[in-house]
């Protein structure tokens, strides 16, 4: 016989949304922390005792009143939104009013509070429906403090099919990390077992932070900037610690520097909260081709200031997804503002390998058979070059230059290499040859891949094949039988230029007068992606002042006899 339909009852129907909303010691957390950044905290104190499924934050916000203090944990009371049409304009971390009354729910929970002005605090103790049981009088300083005990003491299944206490702290870590970068400008304390776990200064930016949470990350090799909405230039946000104006905040290491096995430090933030937005991390990773080595990923993180009716976080219970408005014109300026970050040139970049400079000094080398001409065709990136002056060539591979603070060494193939190589993506063109280049023993697949790129192989007897044009920096060269083979083997376009850029590259080992050094250094320059390669290698090494005057023991006082 088919089962009745009927009504859950109201305890079922709690627990059930409970369980949704407080499922791990990381979700209690995220919880009781946005709360503290809703209120407008600015030092966060965070204590666990997972062995007792215990946690405890503190923090300096404008804390409650008693009157609020009593319904702060029923199920759906919320200060944060009055009607329906508050729920497209929610500005603050939280909303539902679900998770106090969640967490009373799973937990013992105590709160203690003192509002601006008040007297005396107040300590408030909450039955499992969210009622108030107790309340006294509390000494403490403005602000708020949430205890949570005996978490999922009343829940054996949850608990025992929690995940190893290293991977719930791990977790929780995740957690801690993700709002200090959404908020860098907040204190942050965390103690483990009474023990200090984790600690962030505030930073005016998040370029101050990531340092923190990556030890081997400095603030010299990161580069940040905020780009507004062009379609929202006039709207304003009321969030705290974010930019007024609806745009991107972009944070990027440098390609040269920094970068990671895996995808894991390419971040998106929205309004104040950590985010998953695939289409936004790979457009990300994808601005980050032919900057980085093979298989090694950007570390980069983007905060948008979106509108709030541009926003529905009714997507999951921990509003780890959302549904974006817009989401094309957000990847646009993603991807537009990191490319801006990855061409900006830094005045002066720290030697972190002054060892490696040896035997700078080395008189320029004679006239080469590579003539300034070769390399002086104009590049769209940028109105002017550098700063750099050419001072000599050493080991006929490097070129010694002098900038506005320091020296800098720079290797010519792979500079000249990626200037080559954004000149083919911005002026591809196939030439047509004065005599066809026969190419014998194609597979299928090369003869495939030799027509999506335009050359077009025809049939010139048994197995062989005749190419009638080729990419234009190959036309002229004695090895282009070997340069279309090499095309052939597969690839896009792209993989392409890039091969082709590494073929007609200046060689290491060639001599080339000083104007050509200076050439090729104003050319380089002008490319978006100056500090690698295509594929991922750094091009500069640079050796700053400060690191000279350091070396040399200019700090030390010889004596004034000696005229220094």
């Amino acid at each position: 016989m088919p089962r009745r339909i009927q009504l859950l009852p109201g305890d079922v129907i709690h627990s059930i949304a409970a369980g949704e909303v407080i499922d791990s010691l990381a979700a209690v957390v995220r919880e009781l922390i946005e709360n503290a950044l809703d209120a407008q905290a600015t030092h966060i104190t965070l204590a666990l005792w997972p062995d007792q499924g215990r946690v405890q934050v503190a923090d300096n916000g404008t804390a409650m009143a008693l009157e609020n203090l009593h319904q702060a944990a029923i199920p759906h009371s919320t200060s944060k939104i009055r009607t329906q049409a508050d729920l497209w304009q929610v500005n603050s971390l939280g909303f539902r009013g679900e998770a106090l009354h969640s967490l009373a729910q799973v937990a013992q929970l105590e709160i203690c509070s003192r509002a601006p002005g008040a007297e005396s605090g107040w300590r408030v103790t909450y039955s499992a429906q969210g009622e108030p049981l107790e309340t006294v009088p509390a000494a403490l300083a403005q602000g708020t403090v949430v205890t949570v005990t005996d978490l999922f003491e009343a829940w054996p299944a949850r608990r025992e099919r929690l995940p190893t206490m290293a991977r719930q702290l791990s977790q929780v870590q995740n957690i801690i990390r993700h709002c200090a970068l959404a908020h860098p400008t907040v204190t942050w304390a965390v103690q483990l077992s009474d023990r200090p776990w984790l600690a962030f200064t505030p930073s005016p930016t998040t370029k101050g932070l990531v340092p923190q949470l990556l030890r081997a990350v400095s603030e010299s090799d990161l580069q940040d900037g905020w780009q507004a909405a062009p379609w929202a230039v006039s709207e304003e946000s009321t969030l705290e610690n974010l930019p007024l104006k609806a745009g991107v905040y972009g944070l990027i290491g440098l390609p040269d520097r920094c970068h990671r096995p895996r995808p894991d430090w390419v971040k998106v933030a929205v309004n104040g909260r950590v985010v998953t937005v695939p289409e936004l991390e790979q457009s990300i990773v994808n601005v980050f081709r032919h900057t980085l080595p093979r298989h090694r990923y950007p570390l980069a993180f983007v905060h948008l200031t979106v509108p709030p009716s541009d926003i529905d976080w009714n997507r999951r219970p921990d509003k780890s997804t959302l549904y974006l408005h817009r989401l094309e014109d957000w990847t646009a300026l993603c991807q537009s503002h990191v490319a801006t970050l990855l061409g900006q040139h830094t005045e002066t970049l720290t030697d972190a390998n002054q060892q490696r400079v040896t035997q700078l000094l080395k008189t320029a080398e004679p006239s080469s058979p590579y003539g300034v001409a070769e390399l002086s065709d104009e590049l769209p990136y940028r109105e002017r070059p550098g700063s750099l002056r050419a001072i000599a060539q050493v080991h006929n591979r490097y070129i010694l230059a002098e900038q506005t603070d320091g020296l800098c060494l720079i290797e010519q193939h792979i500079a000249h290499e990626r200037v080559l190589y954004e000149r083919l993506q911005a002026q591809w063109q196939l030439v047509p040859l004065a005599t066809p280049v026969v190419l014998e023993g194609l597979t299928e697949n090369q003869l495939e891949q030799l027509q999506r790129l335009g050359l077009n192989p025809e049939e010139f007897g048994p197995n062989r094949w005749a190419i009638r044009a080729a990419p234009a920096p190959l036309r002229d060269r004695d090895d282009l039988p070997d340069a279309l083979l090499e095309l052939s083997l597969g690839g896009n376009l792209d993989t392409a230029q890039v091969a082709i850029a590494c073929r007609t590259a200046i060689r290491n080992g060639t001599p080339l007068d000083l104007a050509t050094l200076q050439t090729l250094l104003d050319d380089w320059q002008q490319t978006r992606n100056p500090r690698t390669c295509p594929h991922g290698r750094p091009i500069c090494l640079t050796l700053s002042e400060t690191s000279l005057a350091r070396f040399f023991r200019r700090h030390w006082l010889i004596g004034k006899s000696h005229g220094i």
